[in-house]
């Protein structure tokens, strides 16, 4: 997978717009009733980076950055404003915000994610580019300390710990996270005149599956 790992300018995207997508088949059969079948078990993002553009300097950063990127060829992480913490958007991320495994008293490895619920149900996004030096951990309901006690890899999102947690031990971990995606378009269009009459160009980015 070729994957830079820099973060679309933050000023840029703040204000873009986008969300999580789902494929969902549904066939409607000759009594009325459906059927209805999700082939995706995990959502997908998109964005629109032009959305955020307000300035000719905006517009400098977005060309500079997508050549880098040589348009679709490489991934790179992105900010989603609406939904980069482990925690609720207006509060600051703790050790125990989610729950990212019990321990067996053998494996030392765990994959960072959030758990988004509604009512009885649930999903779980694994979380693969989390921000350095924002991931606190805690096991048992005590937070340990980075480099000492455990480490994270900042690509991948695996907290890897010096001792293996005892076993049915509850692991939590609260972060911030970005999105790995791509541009999904290998040509930008913009116009010094429609863009000062409030026009923007249109810069999809799509999250890709690592």
């Amino acid at each position: 997978m070729s994957f830079h790992e820099v973060r679309f300018p933050a000023a840029v995207s703040f204000g873009s717009s986008g969300g999580p997508e789902r494929l969902t088949e549904v066939v409607t059969l000759a009594n009325g009733h459906e059927e209805r079948n999700a082939p995706w078990k995990h959502s997908r993002r998109r964005y629109d980076a032009g959305v955020g553009v307000r300035s000719l300097d905006d517009i400098e950063e977005l060309i500079s950055f997508f050549e880098a990127r040589s348009g679709r060829l490489y991934g790179f992480r992105w900010k989603d404003w609406s939904d980069y913490k482990s925690c609720l958007p207006s509060q600051a991320p703790t050790f125990g915000d989610q729950i990212i495994g019990a321990g067996d008293g053998e494996t030392v490895t765990f994959g960072l994610a959030k758990t988004y619920r509604s009512g009885p149900h649930s999903y779980t996004r694994r979380v693969q580019k989390p921000v350095a030096g924002s991931v606190r951990v805690g096991v048992q309901g005590g937070e340990l300390a980075e480099t000492t006690e455990f480490t994270v890899d900042f690509d991948t999102g695996l907290v890897t710990f010096v001792d293996p947690p005892e076993s049915d031990a509850e692991i939590t971990a609260g972060f911030e996270f970005d999105v790995p995606v791509r541009f999904d378009t290998d040509r930008i269009y913009t116009s010094l005149a429609s863009f000062q009459a409030g026009e923007i160009p249109d810069v999809p980015v799509v999250e890709l599956r690592l």
